[in-house]
């Protein structure tokens, strides 16, 4: 079973172009999947499929990760019939279930600038500092964040390199801010967080390596907290932050896509409603009917 789960991630990875976040999180619940049912892979069936799931919402699974279990054993059950490890596809009938979309957390623009307001004293704010203004500069997500190297900026021309989901590259304009900040962080800053082994990735650890997703979660969070900020809120936050202030400021709903890196047009519409909900809490406040 392991051997069919290496492959399956070299199938997702080389022809699929899944992203590593992706396939990381279809191991871990394949994993599971098998330590659960504990049977040979030609000898699992539909109902212990079903089983399967009734346990997951039993535990308290919620209903986008059960989704996310489901589109996982699909996609590997047909990498399995095409490998021809099993006849038949116990995933066959049974369907994904739609989710209810909801509305992205954004902050303010206040609340932004609060965030943004990083008191600067050594390396590590002006490090801080740089990657919250790029972030918020380029709606970035945060694994493309903090996989940019030294080639990946054009200071010159304030344009940031990145590959995003499908391994799609793009190139994104970044403000003065961001330029400012990314200039001085750069230049004056980075080379501190370096330790022996040198590499080229631009935001680094205090151990000299590339910032990881769970370090800059910490690091947003305690930000947070500083800056008086009590929304829920996570990296995806300021990119969620970004498109809606963008589309608030009289942006097109084509250009916003295309700084996402959206492939479909649809998964950016969902910051319309972002802003028509915006629109109507203003209407509501400041309208001498509203209420």
């Amino acid at each position: 079973m392991l051997e069919q789960i290496h492959n399956f991630k070299t199938y997702l990875l080389v022809e699929k172009k899944y992203s590593h976040n992706t396939i990381e999180s279809y191991e871990r619940d394949l994993m599971k999947f098998m330590e659960s049912v504990s049977k040979e892979l030609s000898h699992i069936q539909e109902q212990d499929i079903h089983e399967y799931l009734k346990k997951l919402k039993e535990e308290g699974l919620n209903e986008r990760s059960i989704s996310r279990n489901i589109s996982c054993l699909k996609t590997f059950y047909k990498f399995l019939l095409i490998d021809r490890v099993v006849k038949e596809n116990p995933m066959e009938n049974i369907e994904i279930p739609k989710l209810k979309k909801t509305l992205p957390h954004v902050l303010t623009e206040e609340e932004v600038n609060a965030l943004l307001e990083v008191p600067l004293t050594d390396a590590y704010s002006y490090r801080n500092k740089a990657m919250l203004e790029l972030l918020y500069a380029s709606g970035l997500r945060v694994t493309e964040l903090i996989s940019l190297t030294l080639q990946d900026v054009d200071l010159e021309n304030a344009l940031i390199r990145t590959m995003g989901k499908g391994s799609k590259e793009r190139v994104v304009p970044i403000g003065e801010y961001a330029q400012r900040y990314l200039t001085l962080y750069i230049q004056e800053y980075r080379s501190q967080l370096l330790k022996k082994d040198y590499n080229d990735y631009l935001f680094l650890n205090n151990h000299g390596k590339p910032l990881t997703r769970q370090g800059f979660f910490k690091i947003i969070k305690e930000r947070a907290e500083q800056a008086g900020i009590h929304k829920e809120l996570s990296p995806h936050t300021l990119r969620h932050s970004f498109a809606t202030h963008l589309l608030n400021h009289g942006a097109d709903l084509r250009s916003i896509q295309e700084l996402l890196g959206h492939s479909d047009i649809s998964t950016t519409q969902i910051y319309t409603h972002v802003s028509n909900e915006h629109l109507k809490e203003n209407y509501q406040e400041f309208h001498p009917h509203g209420k």
